[in-house]
């Protein structure tokens, strides 16, 4: 079972009743008791609740609010980088906004264990996808709204300038009207996607953030490789793994000292936690670059050769051999099979 920060919560409870009448508070004591939180208790984000009972509030504020489908806009929008607490302070104080976003992808997981962000350059756009675990329910699709919000909000606190994504993509399907979607992230909102998450420009990217410090950002990255030190086994460990390994595949197939290394912890231990969940680093490694390679074929215009080294291959013809016993066909026949489906 996933875990999720009580910050979510009061997010959500706040933009839905913010007119601050009595019936408001005993609406906000109701929804809050509904996961374990006492109304008069202070906001901890170290504080988590289970997944499956955020998504159900999700679900049941979405439809006994006024906001209805508009719940998870209104929710990123109020947020700003100092309600995340160390988090938000190293969001706030990377160099630039790829610096920002890098800490999305390391640190998150002191949020919720059940989002997973990685940041994937595809030429000169870059993308900022989040992998969700669980079933694609209506509440876990709200709160995917949310975390997109979310990190546009924060990424226009941290812009010196105006800051709109590219574009803003959702695995699931579209809930009818998107006005209000586009309104918001003010780009084109694709919906029934093939990843969650949002593009922008390497211009964007490389812009120096307004309050970037180096120094104040090593300190907070120290402060939350802390964090991250003190947290307990997860079960997205796999997943975090494939992430770092496919992001080293272009300067060849990382050892587990250094996919170990990405995530805070000894060879040894991530040897040991691997080992626990009857998981093999060999294996993983294997399928990170089935996965990467999949996607380059499907997704971007790389030469064969291109792929070959990007997946950690020093000859095109030993990853024409792998592709062939992964998929059952030669990455060129893949690649056109994508293409005419």
């Amino acid at each position: 079972m996933g875990q999720i920060s009580t910050l979510f919560v009061h997010k959500l409870v706040d933009v839905a009743t913010k007119d601050g009448q009595p019936s408001d508070r005993a609406k906000r004591r109701d929804w809050l008791g509904s996961v374990g939180i006492d109304l008069d208790a202070p906001i901890d984000p170290k504080r988590m609740v289970a997944d499956t009972d955020y998504y159900a509030l999700c679900e049941r504020i979405a439809r006994e609010s006024d906001l209805g489908m508009t719940l998870p806009l209104k929710a990123g929008a109020a947020v700003c980088c100092d309600d995340y607490g160390a988090f938000g302070l190293a969001w706030k104080s990377a160099i630039n906004l790829r610096g920002s976003y890098e800490r999305a992808e390391r640190y998150a997981r002191v949020l919720s264990s059940v989002a997973i962000f990685e940041v994937v350059p595809e030429g000169e756009k870059t993308y900022l996808v989040m992998h969700w675990e669980g079933d694609r329910s209506l509440g876990l699709r709200l709160s995917n709204e949310q975390t997109v919000a979310e990190v546009v909000r924060l990424s226009r606190e941290v812009s010196p300038r105006a800051f709109a994504p590219e574009a803003v993509y959702f695995k699931h399907p579209s809930p009818g009207t998107t006005t209000a979607h586009e309104k918001y992230f003010e780009c084109p909102v694709y919906f029934d996607a093939d990843r969650d998450g949002l593009k922008v420009s390497k211009a964007t990217l490389t812009m120096a953030n307004r309050l970037g410090d180096p120094a104040i950002s090593q300190f907070f990255d120290a402060h939350m490789e802390q964090e991250l030190r003190e947290l307990p086994d997860d079960n997205a460990l796999d997943k975090r793994v494939r992430i770092q390994i496919s992001q080293a595949l272009s300067e060849g197939v990382p050892s587990i000292a250094e996919v170990a290394l990405r995530l805070g912890m000894s060879g040894r231990t991530l040897q040991r936690r691997l080992s626990e969940q009857d998981l093999s680093f060999k294996t993983l490694v294997d399928e990170s670059r089935r996965q990467l390679a999949e996607r380059l074929l499907n997704a971007t215009e790389y030469a064969i050769n291109e792929i070959a080294f990007l997946t950690g291959f020093s000859e095109q013809s030993a990853f024409n051999r792998a592709f062939k016993r992964w998929a059952g066909k030669t990455p060129r026949s893949y690649r056109l099979d994508a293409q005419a489906s």
